[in-house]
């Protein structure tokens, strides 16, 4: 294990947090924030740029990565990234103890949007602003930043494509690991800046609709106010929000392969075509339910809130312009099911991806088939092309294992909230599936806050197993793992 190499990498995640908390700082100090915000981010991003230009420098490292390495970078570098994003909340005396802190900035890393703050319209705007940045950082991933921009990577950025990018299988947009990631990372930032004049121009101020953009395409899900996208009443941010969620849960190739004139890739894709099914079957429930229980009265405002809630669950983004928690037990069980499905693999999506639901219910089909045709050869198939038999054995081990762990978390948590199973249960499936809030004690007009220590560290583990899809980390707990 080349302990340099990781020192190393991770030293430069900490620089570049370091460099984002300062950039908030300036901000914070241009828009008269009160001392102590600025003082914290300031001493957050000093101390991170410090401690991480000492280890980039000082760990001295060439040559190429392996693949146990670059897991070892990856869940060390969102370790760390959770860790010193923190240090501001805290200094500022935001949020009231560390564990705390850091399940709000693992939140904001991983995409998850779930918050112990119970009113964050009244923290300073560096402070929100860094915690929309963590945000911006954690979509597409810190490390694929580096693989993108940095020539220290070398050959062992594949390494890290590998384990930071989100479902089973890796689109490669041109032979060089480096141009891949550079093209993601493009289409990113053009999603962010096209949502921000978007809700500019519905009337969101400048702050609030960078705030919500970050938040939006990285499917993250903080909002500037208490009362997330609600507070906010405005159909067109409503309808320009759920747009842009559906949109950062598609697989960000085909968005790249779409703007080089291949629209026909969007067609082409089985997995955007079941997307697309989902969030259409699952609105036309929620809105019908929504309508007929005369929840809504017009038809519009139904559809509106259903197309809005089923997008945010589904692409797990979390944002919430009314408590679904109060609706109808059939509005509220399709909610739950859709914190299962998650976005498309290479979205900034988290949970199980709908390529894995996919595969997994096209295996369903082949077995019953072959009940009936016990001679028969039939393979998996996904875009008229066979699944390799080890990615499906892959897809169907994740499943499980996706399952096992919701089991367990709920067990553990089960614990804290005694009987009412639904707020344990939800609250697992929501960090696990990085979705935010949930339901009960955790529902939409609640937060995290009132749960305790132990229940917040669990969660946090949680948030970090579901970004780096399980086995990224779980594999650091197999003894092989540390063997020459």
């Amino acid at each position: 294990m080349k302990f340099r190499a990781i020192g190393r990498l991770v030293g430069w995640v900490l620089a570049a947090i370091g460099l984002a908390m300062l950039g908030c700082a300036g901000v914070a100090q241009w828009m008269r924030d009160p001392v102590v915000a600025v003082f914290a981010l300031l001493a957050g991003g000093v101390g991170a740029l410090g401690v991480g230009t000492l280890l980039g420098v000082g760990c001295r490292w060439s040559g190429e990565l392996t693949r146990r390495e670059g897991f070892a970078v990856v869940v060390a570098g969102w370790v760390a990234a959770g860790v010193a994003g923190a240090v501001p909340f805290r200094l500022a005396g935001a949020i009231p103890n560390w564990t705390a802190a850091i399940f709000e900035t693992m939140s904001g890393f991983t995409t998850t949007g779930a918050s112990v703050l119970n009113r964050p319209d009244v923290l300073p705007r560096g402070l929100l602003l860094w915690r929309a940045m963590t945000h911006l950082f954690g979509g597409m991933g810190v490390l694929l930043l580096f693989v993108a921009v940095l020539p220290l990577v070398g050959t062992g950025g594949m390494q890290l494509f590998r384990a930071e990018m989100p479902g089973p299988t890796k689109d490669r947009l041109t032979p060089r690991i480096a141009g891949t990631a550079k093209r993601l990372w493009l289409v990113y930032l053009a999603l962010n800046a096209a949502q921000i004049v978007a809700l500019r121009i519905a009337g969101m101020e400048w702050f609030d609709a960078v705030c919500h953009a970050f938040a939006t395409i990285a499917t993250g899900g903080f909002s500037t106010r208490a009362e997330s996208v609600g507070a906010f009443a405005s159909p067109a941010v409503h309808w320009i929000v759920t747009v842009f969620m559906l949109l950062s849960g598609v697989n960000f190739a085909l968005h790249y392969r779409a703007g080089t004139g291949r629209f026909d890739a969007y067609v082409r894709d089985s997995e955007f075509k079941l997307y697309l099914v989902v969030l259409t079957t699952a609105t036309a429930v929620v809105a019908s339910v929504l309508w007929a229980s005369r929840t809504y009265a017009a038809i519009g405002d139904a559809v509106r809130q259903a197309a809005f809630a089923v997008t945010s669950m589904t692409t797990t983004t979390g944002f919430t312009i009314a408590d679904y928690d109060q609706w109808p037990s059939l509005a509220r069980w399709v909610l739950f099911l859709l914190m299962f499905v998650g976005g498309c693999a290479g979205s900034t999506g988290g949970s199980i991806k709908v390529v894995r639901v996919l595969i997994a219910l096209r295996v369903m089909a082949r077995e019953l088939f072959r009940w009936l045709q016990p001679e028969a050869v039939v393979s998996v198939k996904v875009d008229r092309e066979a699944v390799d038999p080890p990615l499906v054995t892959n897809v169907l081990v994740f499943v499980v294992l996706y399952m096992l762990m919701f089991a367990a978390g709920s067990l553990l948590m089960g614990l804290h909230f005694g009987s009412d199973w639904i707020s344990a249960a939800s609250s697992v499936a929501a960090c696990l599936g990085n979705v935010g809030p949930g339901f009960g004690a955790v529902g939409p007009s609640l937060n995290y806050a009132a749960i305790p220590a132990p229940g917040l560290a669990l969660l946090t583990v949680l948030m970090l197993l579901g970004r780096l899809e399980l086995f990224t980390v779980l594999v650091l707990f197999v003894p092989a793992f540390w063997r020459r």
